[in-house]
Parts: structure tokens; C-alpha cells; sequence
């Protein structure tokens, strides 16, 4: 049987990275994304392919996408996993930043998406995980911006996932709770970069303190625990429509869905007073 090919976006570091050499020790012919091509310098030791890729730009990702099937034929699965999150209140964030997010988290997602579908569809197969967050399905407070691109992945990826059905592809969420990376200490400075001082600064700096308190937590989930399950997302034979994985992540969800947005939200600012 021909190898299957996986593409991994953001594979410089955490749970993509992860996910890559999972993938590669399962035998997948895997390609590495991102921008820092130097940050993947070991999963090219590993024997993967790395490419270099930037989502806020139509020519680099037409050119990874091109140059995968000029060599290889075929894209079997599209692990979508860049992205970023970037704290502040919504009267402090510059338009262009979220854009930016915008950029990354959805619609480079999405275009890099549109270019590999014709490929899938003709192979009659494929499988696309869309990495969101526990983020996609709640809310925290001075996170409109980066929450707001979460919850247009969910919503973005059950469409797709209902149109592209008929042609062997699934679509597949992951949404990761509270993990051992660096991204919330840089969306904590990002926070108080953005807020900590002016109208919004006594609240900014308290959620961004709770924010780098909770990402010195033991209690984070190991990173390689979410590259287990986004492998298997990408490579079981019938997947579930979302995987939720991650500290906090399932009783956060329950939350929200379960008590209402009232009770959650006094469950969230509790925290800060």
C-alpha cells in the first residue's frame, strides 16, 4: 500500500511538532510547516520533509502546497495547527492585529484548505483535522479577538465537513485544553503589552497574572498527550467529529453548555476579583 502523505502546519514547535514525529514513527511520509524553517531543523534530521510556509501570504501557501504535489502526487491528510492567540480589549486592539489573527487562525487555514481539496477529492479519500481549542466552544475574558477565530473554525469546519463527506473526505475538530507550551505566557504579555495601562489596565493585569500562574501549572497537558490525539484524529479508520483533550478543557466545555452563559460567566470572573 502507497504511503499516505501528511502535511502539518506550525510543525516548529508543540503539539505539532508532536504530531509530526508521531506521524513519521507510524510510517507516514510527513511534511513540516511553518515560518522558522530553522525551528525544524531536528524533523528533518528525523527524515521528514520541512517546507516553509506563511499563512498571511496566498503566494507561499499556493507555492507548499504545489511543490508537496509536485513530488509526491498526493496530500492524504491536512493537519491545520498554526496559529496563535493574541490578549486585549477589544477597544485597545489594534484592527490590523485582529486581522492578523484572522489571517492565521481562519482564513489561511481555510485557503490552504481549498488548495488541497481538489487533490483529496480526486483520490477519493482524505482526512483534514482542524486544530481549535477549548476556546471554540467558551470564552474568557479579554480574548474576544483570538476566541472569535476559534468559534469560526467550528463553525467553518462542520460545514465543510457535511460538504465534503460524499467525496471520502472527513473533518475532523480537535479542540485542546490547557497545554505545556509557551502560548500562554506570550499571550499574557501580548495582554499587557496591548491593555495594562489605560481604562482596562487593573483587569488586564490581573487575567494576564492568572494566565502566567496557570501556564506554570503542573497540571498542563503535556504536549505530546495532544500530538497522540491529533494522530489519532488524522489516522483512525472512523474518526470522531471532535476530540476535546487537555487540562480543563472537558469541565470548562460541560460548563457553559450544561449551567448557561450566566453561571459561566460568574464562574469565570470570579477568578479576577
Amino acid at each position: 500500500m502507497m504511503s499516505r502523505v501528511a502535511l502539518i502546519t506550525g510543525a516548529s514547535s508543540g503539539m505539532g511538532k508532536s504530531t509530526a514525529n508521531i506521524l513519521k514513527s507510524q510510517g507516514y511520509i510527513v511534511y513540516g510547516a511553518a515560518r522558522r524553517l530553522d525551528q525544524m531543523k531536528d524533523l528533518e534530521d528525523a527524515g521528514m520533509s520541512i517546507i516553509s510556509l506563511d499563512l498571511t501570504n496566498d503566494a507561499s501557501i499556493v507555492d507548499c502546497v504545489n511543490a508537496i504535489i509536485e513530488k509526491e502526487g498526493r496530500i492524504d491528510i491536512l493537519i491545520n495547527n498554526a496559529g496563535y492567540g493574541s490578549y486585549g480589549a477589544v477597544e485597545d486592539v489594534p484592527i490590523e492585529e485582529a486581522k492578523r489573527q484572522f489571517e492565521v487562525n481562519m482564513f489561511g487555514l481555510a485557503r490552504i484548505t481549498q488548495l488541497v481539496l481538489p487533490h483529496m477529492r480526486e483520490n477519493h479519500h482524505g482526512r483534514i483535522v482542524n486544530i481549535s481549542s477549548m476556546g471554540g466552544k467558551i470564552y474568557t475574558p479579554l480574548g474576544a479577538w483570538y476566541h472569535a477565530t476559534k468559534h469560526a473554525v467550528e463553525g467553518w469546519s462542520d460545514c465543510l465537513r457535511l460538504e465534503v463527506k460524499p467525496f471520502g473526505i472527513d473533518v475532523v475538530v480537535v479542540e485542546p485544553g490547557g497545554i505545556k507550551t509557551s502560548w500562554g505566557t506570550i499571550a499574557a504579555d501580548n495582554l499587557k503589552k496591548t491593555s495594562g495601562k489605560g481604562a482596562y489596565a487593573q483587569f488586564a493585569n490581573k487575567v494576564a497574572d492568572g494566565m502566567k500562574e496557570t501556564y506554570t501549572n503542573d497540571s498542563l497537558t503535556h504536549v505530546d498527550v495532544l500530538g497522540g490525539v491529533i494522530a489519532k484524529a488524522a489516522t483512525i479508520e472512523k474518526p470522531k467529529t471532535r476530540y476535546v483533550k487537555g487540562y480543563m478543557a472537558k469541565p470548562a466545555i460541560a460548563i457553559r453548555k450544561w449551567f448557561g452563559d450566566n453561571i459561566y460567566d460568574k464562574m469565570i470572573m470570579s477568578q479576577f476579583k
